[in-house]
Parts: structure tokens; sequence; C-alpha cells
């Protein structure tokens, strides 16, 4: 049992989307709270609120994928805290769009939000806790990281090195007093896209609340569990079915609508950005 009373987390991706429920779930455990993301504003709101929970907390923009920043982040919450107990690899990026239609700087901007900026991050801090004999790195995956989906290719793949880097690095760390695991929710109401486009997920996957996933996180290091799915419909049947013919677990999502409604997501987004918006903007 790890105990998250009393310990230092630095969450990235603190100011908007799941970012701020985690932090409020884990600061209702009693853990004082670094947070960052690229906009001050929201960051700031979210630290004075997590103040009334009688915790530490303080906020630290910076941009992840530049190491420079990476850098400075981490000598300053260390300066500011001491050290390290608990990393949440949280932010990321996720944009819907055909294929063909990504701009060449998007691919690599997702590419490096989502895998490369937590992957060096981790590095930066692992030492540390390897040398304490203490620590947790939390990874944020999906869903999505166990199949892809049309119009999310990039995003799909992004995820499943997550997924896949978390489990190597789980199994290296076995006896050393470092936890690793990792996340992966399926559609999450009120967050993401899901705010853009006023969209409900298909029936058959259903949806979860930004609560149930800070739930998660908590229950996940308490109890130093390997890979948690979050999703209030079963899941594993499609993932079966992938094993037993690739073939038979698109088909079934194509018929409950699944595809469609990535395409109109999709669609939305590029009227988006006919009418002059940017994928930043949506981000």
């Amino acid at each position: 049992m790890y105990t998250i009373n009393g310990k230092v987390v630095l969450l990235t991706g603190g100011s908007r989307g799941l970012g701020p429920h985690i932090a409020t779930a884990l600061a209702k455990e009693g853990a004082d709270l670094a947070l960052t993301a690229r906009t001050t504003d929201a960051l700031e709101c979210v630290v004075e609120d997590l103040k009334q929970l009688g915790v530490r907390a303080m906020c630290y923009p910076a941009d992840i994928t530049n190491a420079d920043s990476r850098l400075k982040l981490v000598e300053s919450v260390r300066a500011d805290f001491g050290q390290i107990d608990i990393l949440i690899n949280n932010a990321g990026i996720e944009w819907i769009s055909a294929y063909a239609d990504l701009d060449p700087a998007d691919i690599e901007q997702m590419i490096t939000t989502n895998l490369l900026a937590p992957m060096l991050l981790t590095r930066m801090v692992l030492p540390e806790m390897i040398a304490r004999d203490s620590g947790y790195i939390v990874t944020m995956s999906s869903l999505g990281g166990f199949k892809g989906s049309p119009y999310s290719a990039t995003y799909a793949a992004t995820k499943a090195g997550l997924i896949e880097w978390s489990a190597g690095l789980r199994s290296e760390l076995h006896q050393t007093g470092v936890g690793a695991t990792v996340i992966c929710p399926g559609f999450v109401s009120q967050e993401g896209m899901f705010a853009i486009h006023h969209r409900t997920a298909p029936g058959i996957v259903g949806e979860s609340t930004p609560e149930d996933v800070a739930k998660a996180v908590v229950r996940t290091i308490k109890k130093d569990l390997n890979k948690v799915i979050v999703n209030p419909k079963p899941v594993w049947l499609l993932r079966l079915l992938d094993v037993i013919h690739p073939d038979l677990g698109p088909w079934i999502l194509r018929k409950a609508g699944v595809y469609e409604f990535y395409l109109q997501l999709a669609e939305g987004n590029k009227a988006f950005i006919e009418e002059g918006g940017t994928v930043f903007e949506r981000r």
C-alpha cells in the first residue's frame, strides 16, 4: 500500500481537462501539488481551489515538449518542495482528423507531447526516486491505445506507445520501491472533444466522468496496480475478438456507430479549421 498523504505530486496538464479533477482527488488524500501547463491563468485558478483543501499547491507554467523548460520545471519544483514523490504524466493532445488532412507539424507535436515528453520527464525524476527506494509514476494513456480508431491514428499510436513503455518500466522497477502504472480511460464526458462538440459517446462503449478517472488514479497509486481501464461498459470482449480475428472488432464498432461518431468529430474539426480556427485553439 503506497501512501499519498504528505507526498509531493508533479502533475502535467494541470490547468484543464482531467488535470484539475486528478489534482483535487490527490489533494483530498493529503498530497501537496505542483501543477504545470502552458496556460498560466487557468493554472492559478486551479491552485487557489486546491489551497482551500488545506494542502500546499503551486503552479509552474511550462512547455514540457521543450528540454530547457522541462529542466527548469523539475529544478523549480525541487527547490520549492524538496523532492518529487509522484509524477503524473497527464498532459496530452487529441486531434481527431482524417490523417491526410493533418499538418505534419501537428503530427510531430502530438507525438512529442503525448509520448516523448512524458518519457523524458520520467527520466529526469526517476533516479532520485530509485535512490530513495520510493516513488511513483502514473501515466495517462487511453483505450485508444489498445485499438486504433479511424481519424485518430496518431493519437492511438502515442497512447499505445505509453502502454507498452509503462509496462516495460514497471517490470524494470520491480523491487526498487518505485512503482509505475498506466491509466486507460475510454470516452470521458464533459472534457476534450465532448465539450467542444457537445456529443455523447456511442452506447456500446459508454462514457465515464472525470471524477471516475481521478478516483482510478488514487486507487492505482494506493494499491500499486499495473494497468487500469476506466470505462462503464466491459471492453474485454472487443479485445478478445481482436485476438480471435482482427476484423471482428472493427466490424462491430462500425455497426455500432463508433466509426461514424469519429467521422462526425473529424468533419467538425475540419470545418473549424476552414473557418480560420487553429488546432492549438482546440487543445
